[in-house]
């Protein structure tokens, strides 16, 4: 028996394809940890895995401003852009383009202070919806892509090692 107000013959409604969600803590203040994500980026990203240029890498920056440029630039001079800063709410958040997938996505990163050396960083990378069911699949920089969880996996690991550089580098007692 067909729903009320809906035929018969009419096709389902094609499932959202869910954000990505991942958060870690972080003892370390809310704006040291933003910090250490932003200025010193280059230094705990895992280029070795989650880059264009892998083990060309020299550099990773972030533009500190909306528009600002997120890149990683090689040895050779070479730059890769990874995406652009949409919003820009330092410390607490801000939001980029992603263009490391074949259609370009968005990544949030926010930053909540639970206590004075303590902070929650979570990152939602959405739009999906943007990617056919092919490019879902895509290996990214770990096989599978979004439909194997491999973006899960990488948001993950890159959290884990933001809050190892964070919590390793205190900031200087005032």
């Amino acid at each position: 028996m067909a729903a009320p107000n809906k035929p018969a013959d009419a096709a389902p409604t094609a499932l959202r394809r869910p954000p990505i969600r991942q958060a870690t803590m972080v003892r370390s203040d809310v704006e040291h940890t933003f910090t250490v994500f932003v200025r010193e980026i280059g230094t705990w990203w895992p280029t070795q895995t989650f880059s264009a240029g892998r083990d060309q890498v020299r550099a990773v920056t972030v533009e500190p401003r909306l528009e600002g440029r997120v890149y990683e630039t090689w040895h050779d001079g070479t730059t890769v852009e990874w995406g652009r800063l949409l919003t820009w709410d330092p410390p607490r958040r801000f939001a980029m383009s992603w263009t490391f997938t074949p259609a370009p996505t968005e990544v949030e990163l926010t930053f909540t202070a639970l206590g004075p050396a303590l902070t929650r960083v979570a990152v939602e990378h959405r739009g999906w919806e943007a990617l056919d069911d092919a490019q879902l699949r895509e290996d990214c920089a770990l096989p599978g892509g979004y439909a194997s969880g491999a973006f899960s996996t990488g948001w993950s690991h890159i959290l884990t090692a933001l809050a190892r550089a964070a919590e390793a580098d205190p900031e200087e007692p005032a």
